[in-house]
Parts: C-alpha cells; sequence; structure tokens
C-alpha cells in the first residue's frame, strides 16, 4: 500500500513538473521563431500571447525609431492599421445602442449629395460594416498621390459619392472596402455631434483604460510613436505619415495603440465595459445576407473576420497594413487567447499566425 502511495506521488510529481515545463518549452518555441525574423538594430516588433490573465510570451525586438534607436517595448505605440476597423464599428454600435441609428438606415440618409440615388438607397450602414456594400474603390490614388498624402476621411469618402454604379447589389458579395470605414467615421461625426476620434476616446478608450492610445487626426501624432518601415534594396525607408498616400485618412486605419493597451481593449470587451454584452456577442456574428451569392460561406462580421478551429472554437480576428506597419490582432473568446503582433516593418504574418496557433495547440492552450 505504501509503494503504491509513493508510486502515486511521484507520478503527480512528474505531472506537476510536465505543467510547469510548458510555458518556457512553450516561450522557447515562439522566441526562436521570431528572433530569427527580427533582427537588433533594425525595425521590429512586439509579440504576445495571452491566456486568460496569464501572459504566455511577451517580447519585443527591435527598433521603434531607427533615428533615435529607441527600442520597441509592450508600450509603444503603433499604427494599427486596419485593425482600427473595430473601433469604428463599436462607435456605430454604441450610437445604435442609443437609438440615435439603426444599422439598416440607407447611408443616403447620411449623405444625401451622392450622384446615384439609387446607390444611396440600396446600400445601408449593415453593408459598410460587412464589406458586402458593392461600393466600388473610384479614388484616383495613383493619379494624384500628393493629394492623397494629406487626404482625410471626407475626401477620400467624396469620389465614392460620384460612383455610377455597383459592383455588384448589396449583400451580394464580400469586397473590402476602406472607403467604408471612411464613411462610417463620417457617420459618428454627424450623429454624436463631436470629431469621431473623440468620441472614440470618450467613449471606447476610456473606459477601457487605454489612457495612451491615440487616433491619426491630419499629421497627428507627429511624435511618441514608433515609425514604418519597408525594405528597399537591402535599406530601411521609412514609410508612414508623409509617404504613404490615405495614411491621413484615419476612419479605415488610424488608430495607434500598444500590446499593452490592446489587452485592455481585449478585456474591456470581455467585461462589456464600453457596451452592452450583448452587443459584443453581436458584434461576433457573422452577417448572413438573404441575397448572398459569393463562392464561399459568409465570414465577417461588423468589420471582425470570423472563422473557427478544428475544434469548433470562434476566432475572431483583423489584420492591420498601412505603410510599413504590419499587425495582426487574434483572440479565440472561447478559450480566451489572445494572440497579437504589433510591427513597424513587413514580417510573415500568415506563416507566423499558422505555427503559432500550432504550438498553442501542442501545448494544449487551444483544441
Amino acid at each position: 500500500m505504501r509503494f503504491q502511495l509513493i508510486l502515486i506521488l511521484i507520478t503527480w510529481l512528474f505531472a506537476q513538473c510536465a505543467i510547469k515545463e510548458k510555458p518556457s518549452d512553450f516561450t522557447e518555441e515562439i522566441d526562436k521563431m521570431f528572433s530569427s525574423e527580427f533582427k537588433p538594430g533594425e525595425p521590429g516588433a512586439c509579440v504576445l500571447v495571452l491566456k486568460g490573465n496569464s501572459t504566455l510570451f511577451l517580447k519585443s525586438y527591435g527598433l521603434a525609431d531607427l533615428v533615435t534607436n529607441e527600442p520597441i517595448s509592450s508600450k509603444t505605440l503603433f499604427n494599427i492599421g486596419s485593425i482600427s476597423k473595430p473601433f469604428v464599428a463599436y462607435g456605430i454600435l454604441i450610437l445604435r445602442d442609443e437609438g440615435k441609428l439603426s444599422l439598416d438606415d440607407p447611408i443616403g440618409n447620411h449623405f444625401p449629395d451622392f450622384k446615384n440615388k439609387n446607390i444611396a438607397t440600396a446600400v445601408t450602414i449593415r453593408h459598410l460594416l460587412t464589406h458586402t456594400s458593392g461600393l466600388p474603390d473610384i479614388r484616383k490614388v495613383r493619379e494624384d498621390s500628393v493629394f492623397y498624402l494629406t487626404a482625410k476621411d471626407g475626401e477620400n469618402w467624396a469620389p465614392i459619392m460620384q460612383a455610377d454604379s455597383l459592383l455588384f447589389n448589396p449583400g451580394e458579395q464580400y469586397e473590402y472596402s476602406n472607403p467604408a470605414f471612411n464613411a462610417l467615421a463620417l457617420i459618428i461625426e454627424q450623429v454624436s455631434k463631436m470629431k469621431w476620434q473623440k468620441f472614440i476616446e470618450e467613449r471606447i478608450y476610456k473606459p477601457a483604460g487605454m489612457v495612451s492610445s491615440t487616433i491619426t487626426d491630419g499629421p497627428h501624432p507627429e511624435t511618441g510613436v514608433s515609425h514604418g518601415y519597408i525594405n528597399v534594396k537591402g535599406k530601411w525607408v521609412e514609410k508612414d505619415y508623409g509617404e504613404e498616400p490615405t495614411f491621413a485618412a484615419s476612419g479605415n486605419g488610424g488608430v495607434w495603440s500598444s500590446v499593452d493597451e490592446l489587452i485592455l481593449f481585449e478585456q474591456a470587451m470581455k467585461k462589456a465595459l464600453f457596451i452592452a454584452p450583448e452587443t459584443i456577442t453581436e458584434s461576433r456574428q457573422v452577417f448572413s445576407p438573404p441575397n448572398w451569392k459569393g463562392d464561399h460561406e459568409p465570414f465577417m462580421a461588423t468589420s471582425w473576420f470570423i472563422e473557427a478551429t478544428k475544434a469548433g472554437n470562434k476566432i475572431v480576428a483583423h489584420t492591420g497594413t498601412q505603410g510599413g506597419f504590419y499587425c495582426h490582432y487574434v483572440s479565440v473568446p472561447d478559450k480566451e487567447v489572445l494572440y497579437v503582433v504589433l510591427a513597424n516593418r513587413p514580417y510573415n504574418r500568415d506563416s507566423d499566425y499558422e505555427k503559432v496557433f500550432s504550438v498553442l495547440r501542442k501545448y494544449g492552450f487551444v483544441e
């Protein structure tokens, strides 16, 4: 009997050691992956893997600014590109919950100057939120790149209102649209009677505790943030405000945040700090238009991309690409897993995501 108890104790101790070793082994595998990609003295990234309230991995690589040699940290502000879109979407949902608009409102209610009135009647706010509007992007960015270096939301949306026709009937298909979110930002301004940047700061940032995050408004912010870079013939060249056309159009990609503060954003959604819990749930539900004709199943919620793990757990995600900034935000709410990469240079975003989640499955953090 004593021998059996000793055997059970030894087995338990080995199990505990194995459990304790898992996070260390996990960290080594993830660090090896990103260390080989982001080199010292170059633009880099901050990488986070969170499980519940436990940080499985958090490490910064490289420099935020090649002129000052400021290192990247978890507090470094990056332009998060299109990960800004969920912030705009939640701004719209806040106004909807307050009864100030409907997601099924025709956009002509807010933009009466559409050249084609049928388009203004057919396209709704919900279509804009889910990239199913069919609106063509007819901005002449390449032909007039100098204008678009400083063009804000209004200037980027104005050409779309001159469209003669749609790419498809609203709701039939998916076509990613940056100008749609310039329009949504302008709707927030119209309805709230304040700058949309201020509205997001007051209604989302403050409840979430995001005291450092900011939003582009013209040239802002010029200081206190990382710079984006791309590699041209072996040399890192700055590519952000002033070098990248449409960078000033903030509704589609104007949020600047850090890894530390995106953790707060995820926690604020989990705790429903800035909006009702049922609205958070709704925001992560795939929109399935009744007239859908796409060659794949719908996968868009209100700005979020939705997929599933092999075990059926919902993945809520968005990427962000703007100038030299490459970012990724992936949440598995059922497993309380959050994966964030904020980089100020291009990197192997898709393959790294697959590798990280393969390691997460290996150690049992996701199924």
